[in-house]
Order: structure tokens, then sequence, then C-alpha cells
């Protein structure tokens, strides 16, 4: 009955605004009525998804009752004038009709609370919210915020669950009413309240709207916020995950009517439900366009890269984050979020990785700590649900080692990226791309871009085998790769970034637990530009072989490398090719059995990190050498069971982190530099008596 009910006041509704929108001949009489629909609309669905019961069948009656007017009035007067229209009467029926509509406002706003109460108390029949319903009885109340922002709206509604159907207590005039009349209504209850604020957006009218509840502080209050964004100071959030596939389903065949779910093509709901990648709102709003529509249609949605082309809804909702960024002018921070989707859809994206492209990017060289800055920038992305990270050590923060930092993202903010990207002018103007690459099988508009010069500040290419085509990228400064191939030549139009590449990223994404050869690595000493590179599952000996120098290059990282022959033969001298290095980290790379000596006469090495390499043994003596290094980690080097005693001439040293070195038993007499010692979980270490 709820499902037919609700069913009907949406049919009713739909007829009447259609029948409104057609009829453009009485348009100067049907311009209050059609806008007056159009602030309905919202509400009715609402209503009918939730098949709220209580006086839908008068409000559908009327509205049955102002269709058959309007066809009437067409019938009867096809050629009217104004003044025929005024005397007929048809225009006092159409105000009545106007009227009629205006008062619907106030009932189902209070339907759809009394729907919302019905829920909590079903929810609590079911012993799911027994608890809450003990401590709080009737005194719960839930109120939409996602449209209005003002304490106004909000006290209107409580009035409205508390029976003022109609109209408000003619006390409320203006805001010190309005809060004067908050405090009277919450202090006339006896017992523990309860308000769940739904949709809370971004800004500071949402702010300023927490701000004025957070200074009520009234015992018997309690508060509930639900919102895609964070708001630390007012409480502590709790993280809800995205659907799974049978819990995506069971939402996508909740409520489908009858006449729907005959139409629905055996095997399409998994089809769809990949698409709409696990977003409740992405599959509701689906599901009800589908609903009661040919194969033809279903078929439809499957042909669109991203849901976000086919249900504008989902696309405004997720855009939301993003328009809050455009009215805070800041920019940074939304570029940030665009340049995650410079990677591969479901996968962990490295912390270090952004770091190295924003360091570059935002202009952030005068910052004292840019790495810092960057990690900031990605917890405000969290904070406004734009982005998820992972800690794999939950508890455990140490300052300035983000190595083990990953960054996630839903599928449809990726494609929301994606979709921001393309909307920001033609392909040759655009300052990122992100492409997709089979092989040498390129889409048309790459291959007409050959010719003709692209703007890209940042070019992110996933490809599967080597590929052959030569754009013109005079202004790239970021290349990002995400290899599928167990060999990979660099492109050859690298080698007219002379000048501007600034950051190379470069990442074998395959799932097999393997490495991959990169070929052409000569082209990099052209590029005098050339500050950072990355390289995460890559066979180093494709550096080293081709005796190149790379004199820019002041950060490199390895992480998962095979430097298995690099670094086990003392006569391959692998630093050699970077003369200026300021920062090397090596992670979880495979070989790691000792630290070639070449790298101690980096005296301007500054940083370095060695981490999970459990197979290394010792540091060579020559480590004393590297004057002005402040940070040495060496976390997690398992068989690492001392320091060389010229360890203790690093006067530069301010950081020494050994955490998990669990073979570790002693430290060297004399080191009086450092400020910070970093030891977690070294059992056997001991220290000597002048530390």
């Amino acid at each position: 009955m709820d499902i037919v009910m609700g069913a009907a006041l949406g049919t009713a509704f739909n007829a009447l605004y259609e029948v409104v929108k057609q009829k453009s001949q009485f348009k100067p009489q049907l311009r209050d009525v059609e806008a007056r629909l159009k602030r309905l609309e919202p509400l009715i669905n609402e209503i009918t998804d939730n098949a709220v019961l209580e006086g839908v069948a008068n409000i559908r009656a009327e509205m049955e009752d102002g269709k058959k007017l309007i066809e009437d009035c067409c019938k009867r007067h096809p050629l009217y004038t104004r003044l025929f229209f005024r005397k007929s009467g048809l225009s006092d029926k159409l105000r009545s009709l106007d009227k009629s509509l205006s008062d619907l406002l106030p009932k189902l706003n209070f339907y759809l609370m009394s729907y919302q109460t019905k829920l909590i108390k079903k929810l609590c029949e079911q012993n799911i919210l027994t608890e809450i319903t003990d401590k709080f009885k009737k005194n719960i109340f839930f109120v939409d915020v996602s449209e209005k922002a003002n304490l106004d709206y909000i006290v209107e509604q409580l009035f409205l669950h508390k029976g003022y159907r109609y109209r408000l207590p003619p006390e409320i005039e203006n805001e010190r009413c309005t809060e004067s009349c908050l405090e009277d209504f919450l202090g006339a209850e006896q017992q523990t309240l309860l308000l769940v604020l739904d949709g809370v957006g971004w800004g500071g009218e949402y702010d300023k709207l927490l701000e004025k509840f957070d200074q009520l502080k009234m015992s018997n209050l309690k508060i509930l916020v639900t919102s895609r964004f964070q708001f630390p100071r007012f409480g502590s959030p709790y993280y809800l995950n995205w659907l799974d596939d049978e819990d995506a389903k069971e939402l996508f065949h909740h409520s489908l009517r009858d006449t729907c779910s005959s139409s629905i093509p055996e095997d399409f709901p998994r089809e769809i439900l990949k698409h709409c990648k696990g977003l409740p709102l992405a599959i509701t709003r689906v599901r009800d366009k589908l609903c009661g529509q040919g194969p033809d249609v279903w078929k439809s949605v499957l042909t669109k890269d991203s849901i976000l082309e086919y249900e504008s809804n989902v696309h405004n909702t997720l855009e939301s984050s993003l328009k809050a960024l455009d009215t805070e002018n800041n920019d940074i921070l939304k570029n940030c979020f665009l340049d995650l989707a410079s990677f591969p859809e479901d996968r962990l994206i490295p912390a270090a990785a952004l770091i190295d492209m924003w360091s570059e990017s935002y202009d952030l060289h005068d910052n004292d700590d840019i790495d810092n800055t960057c990690i900031v920038n990605l917890h405000e992305l969290k904070e406004r649900s734009l982005a998820n990270l992972v800690f794999p050590r939950q508890n455990e923060f140490t300052y300035g080692y983000y190595s083990e930092y990953f960054v996630t993202q839903h599928e449809m903010l990726r494609e929301l990226a994606i979709h921001q990207t393309r909307l920001l002018g033609p392909i040759e103007e655009r300052e990122r791309l992100i492409m997709h690459i089979c092989g040498d099988n390129f889409q048309k508009w790459q291959k007409q871009q050959v010719c003709q010069p692209m703007k890209a500040r940042l070019l992110a290419i996933s490809t599967d085998r080597v590929f052959s085509m030569k754009w013109q990228l005079p202004d790239l400064e970021i290349l990002v790769l995400n290899l599928q191939t167990d060999k990979f030549e660099l492109p050859e139009f690298m080698e007219k970034l002379v000048d501007r590449l600034k950051v190379l990223i470069v990442t074998y994404y395959h799932f097999l637990p393997a490495t991959t050869e990169l070929g052409n690595f000569q082209l990099l000493s052209s590029l005098s530009n050339l500050k950072r590179i990355r390289l995460e599952r890559i066979s180093i000996p494709c550096i080293v072989k081709n005796h190149i120098k790379l004199e820019s290059v002041q950060k490199i990282s390895l992480f998962m490398c095979d430097i298995s022959q690099a670094f086990s033969d003392s006569s391959i001298k692998f630093f050699e090719a970077f003369p200026r290095l300021e920062e090397m980290n090596i992670d979880y790379c495979n070989g790691m059995v000792q630290v070639p000596t070449d790298l101690c006469h980096h005296t301007l090495l500054k940083k370095l990190s060695i981490t999970n390499c459990h197979e290394l043994l010792a540091l060579p003596d020559e480590i004393g050498k590297l004057e002005n290094l402040e940070e040495l980690r060496l976390l997690s080097c398992t068989h690492l069971s001392e320091l060389p005693g010229s360890i203790t001439n690093l006067k530069s040293l301010k950081l020494l982190d050994i955490s998990d070195c669990s073979n570790m038993t002693m430290l060297p007499s004399g080191m009086s530099s450092f400020k910070e010692l970093i030891r977690r979980r070294c059992y056997k270490l001991q220290f000597p008596s002048d530390i």
C-alpha cells in the first residue's frame, strides 16, 4: 500500500507539472503556479521515494483537479483574451490552485518528518535503535539542512514537528527572536533531545549554524550531524564506507515497483551497479530513472563512460565540494584534487609521489617545510570527503616520514576530477592531460595533436605497451607514467622537454609481483631542470648501464625496486649519475644488501631514508663523510645490528630513526649532535653512557 500511494502521488504531481509547462498560451497566469511546482518537486520526490501515507490522498486529489482545470481552459478557450479570461472566473480558479499549492509546503514538510519519526520507530521495533529510543523517547528531531543553512528554517521544522502545521508561532520575527524561541523550545522539554541535522554542507554559513548550536551548551541536547565534510572542532567523525556489492544490489532493488521489476533485464543490474561504484545516491537516482523503461534505455546507461554523464543530480552533489573551494578561492586545493586523477583507479596513491608533484607545482619553495604543507593539503581534502588517507601504522606518526602514507579516492570522485579537467577548455589549452593508451592504438584527438603544441603542465599516461607518438609539450613540468608492461621505452617526446620538466614518476602497476625495465633512460640527461625522480617497481640497472649524468636531480625515490645488480657490484657507480643529490629514499627494495660507498661522497645529501630493506647488513664506514646529512631513517632494517663508528662525525644530524631494527644492540659513543632519536620496538638496544 505504501508503494502504491507513493507512486500515485508522484504520478499526479508529474501530470500537473507537465501540463503547466506545456500549455504556453496561459503562461502569464501560470507563471506563479509553475514556480510553486518547481519548489515542491524535491519534496514530492522524497515523499514518493519514502512512500509517506498520511494525507497523501487529499494532496493527490488537489493535483488531479488542478490538471483537469488547466486542460478545460485549453479546450474551452483556445483563443482567449485576458479580459475574457478574467471575466470567466478562470483566473480566480487558478489563484485558488496556486493558494492550495502554497499551503502544501508546510504539509509536505510535516508528512516527511512524520515519516522519519515512523522510520525511527520501525527501526526501534526491530531492536536496532532500542538503546537510542530508551534515552530520547519521542524527542528525536530530524531536519534536512542541505539547502537551507539558517536557524529560522530549523526552528520552523521543529515547531512543525510539534504540531504547528500551517503557520509558525508569531514570536518568530527575526534572528534574535528565533534564537530565543529555540532556547524556549529546548528548555520546555524535560527529557534529553536528539537533533539530527542532515546534509550539512561546507562553508561559512554552515559553520555559523553549528556554532550557534554549540553555544547553546544545553545538557539535554545532543546533536548528530550527517555530512560529506568533517567539522573536527564540533566532535569526532564516524566514517561510513561505500556500499559493497550485496548492499548495493539490495538498495537497487529496494522499493522497485511492480511495473518496474518486470522491465529489468536479468543481467543488467549487476552491470549498472558497477557504474554506480557503491555510491548510494547514484544507485537510487539511476534506479528511479530506469524504472519502467525498456531494455534500450537500460543499455544506453552502459554506453556512458561515467554515470555522471547520465545522472546530473549525482554529478551536482559530488561537485558541491568543489564549488565550496571556488567560493573560498582555494585554487591550490582544487588543483591538488584534480591531480589525484593522474593515478589509476582502485590503487593506493603514494603520498610521497603527491609531495613530489605539488612541491614543484604550486610555488612552495619558500616554505620551510614543503612536505608537511603538502600533507596538510591531503588532510584538507579528506575533511571535505574528496579523498581518504591510509596509514598502515595507525597509531604511529613520525613527523616528516610519509613513505607509508597513501591516498585512496572513490572512482566516482576520480571521474568527477577527469570530467572537471575536460571542462577547462579545448585539449590544446588544458593544463593537465590524463591519457589511456593501448600501444599505438591512439584515439582520434591524440593523433590530431601531434603537429599542434599543447599547453599541458601535467601529463599522466596509463599504458600496457610501448608507444611511439611524438607530442609537442613545451610547458610540461610533471610526467606520470603508469605502466603495465615488463619493458618500456621512455617516450621520445621527452627529449624536447629540455628546460621545463621538473618531476618524473614511473610506476609499474601490473598485478604480478615483479618489476619492469626502462629503456631510453639516456633521454633524461638533456633535461636541465629535472628535480625529482620517483620509480616504483622498476629494475634499476637501466639507469647505470647508460653512464648518464642527471646534473639537476635533487631527490630520487626508489620504492619496491629491484636494485640487486646496481648496488651489489662495487664497480657500478650508481650515484655518480646524481651529482647534486640532496634527498634519497629507498623503500621495500629487493637486493639491498649494502649501501654503495659512492653515495657517501654526496656531501650535499641532507636526507637519507632506507626502510623495510630486510637484507641490509651494514652501512659503509664512509657514511661519516656526509657532512650535511640532517635526517637518517633506517626503519625495519631487521638484519642491521650496528651503526659504523664514523656516524659520530655527522655533526649536522638532527634526527635518527631506527624503529623496528630488532637486531640493533648498541649505538656508538659520541653521538651528541642529533636532537631526536626514534627507536620503537628495538628491544635489544642499549645506550652508551654519553647519550
